[in-house]
Order: C-alpha cells, then structure tokens, then sequence
C-alpha cells in the first residue's frame, strides 16, 4: 500500500515534467487511482440527476394518473408517462458539460505521465496527440448534441453522426495509444533517458 502511495505521490509532483521515462508501475498505478477518482466523480455528478428525475417523475406520475402508469413488483419498479414532457428529461446538455470537465482534469493529470509512458518505449509523446485531438473534439461536441435533448428539440444530426465518427476513430487510436502504454520498456537507455528507477 505504501509503494501505491508513493507512486501517486511521484506522478502528481511529475505533472509538469514530460521528459524522462516512467515504467509499468510507475504509470499504471498512477494512472489507476487518476481513472478511480475520475470515475468517483462522474457518479457524484450522474446520480443525483437520474435521482432528482426519478423523484420528478414519480411526483408527476401522482400528480397525473392518467398521463402515468406506476408499476412495481418483486425487484422491479417502473414508470411509464405518456406524451413529451422535457421537464422531466435530464439536462444531457449539463451531464456532458460535466463530464468534459472531469475528462479535461484526467488529461491534465495524465499527460506528461503517457509521455514519460511512451519515452520508456523510446515513442515520441506525438503518438498520444490524435487520440487527444480526438478526445477534445468529442468533449465539444457532446455538449452541443445532447443539450437539444432536455430541451424536447431535435439535435443536429449531421453534428451528431459527426460526432459518432469521431468516436469510433477516436477509440481506434485510443486502442493503439493503449497498446504502446502496456507494453515493457526499454531496459537499455534509449534517446528518451536512462531506464526509470523501480
């Protein structure tokens, strides 16, 4: 526990420092507990929404029983309303502004770590740029698409298949990104430095 610590300790001081050279665990446990948190957050930010839309819409199925059918059984509970009612649609708009901020705060948290990840493999930090030119193009994009959602509008669909084809390149780069940051480095010094120290 305490090398898991230190290795968090070590990748947060190496933020601002992308030249050298990190090895497997140096990364990855860092990059762990950067993934864990990020995940953290985005429930502390999911939940409550899809919780006040649930209370929403129960308060609306009691409030109109004949728009709204409640039921419930052994493990199960539903509601099913009829008609368009936005006001109990979730702010997808917000829900992907919030999640492009959180994703924003990983990209800065790992940055100079997959650069210092690839110099041990003796790769330029270049080969994480598309996957980030990506990801930052999906982050701008998602924000716009889903926030016709709450609003019972149509979105854009040109900007909406846009945006599925940037996510579908995206994770194709994304797999390659990965497949570099998993494999062992150097042993030897390479042009990027000395191997990292354990």
């Amino acid at each position: 526990m305490h090398m898991f610590f230190s290795m968090i300790r070590r990748g947060l001081g190496k933020i601002p420092t992308f030249s050298g050279r990190d090895s497997l665990s140096q990364f990855w446990m860092y990059a762990g507990a950067v993934f864990g948190l990020a995940m953290a957050s985005w429930v502390a930010v999911f939940v409550p929404t899809m919780v006040s839309i649930f209370v929403a819409m129960q308060k609306f199925a009691v409030e109109h029983p004949d728009q709204a059918e409640i039921q419930s059984g052994p493990g199960s509970y539903s509601i099913s309303i009829q008609g368009n009612h936005p006001e109990l649609t979730p702010d997808f708009g917000g829900l992907m502004a919030a999640l492009s901020v959180i994703v924003a705060v990983v990209v800065v948290l790992l940055a100079s770590g997959v650069v210092r990840r690839l110099h041990d493999r003796g790769k330029s930090g270049f080969w994480a740029l598309p996957t980030l030119i990506l990801l930052t193009t999906s982050m701008i994009l998602a924000p716009r698409v889903f926030s016709e959602f709450g609003k019972g509008g149509e979105p854009d669909m040109r900007l909406f298949w846009g945006m599925i084809l940037n996510n579908f390149v995206y994770l194709a780069s994304a797999a390659i990104l990965l497949v570099q940051l998993v494999q062992r480095g150097s042993v030897d010094a390479n042009r990027f430095g000395d191997p990292p120290l354990p």
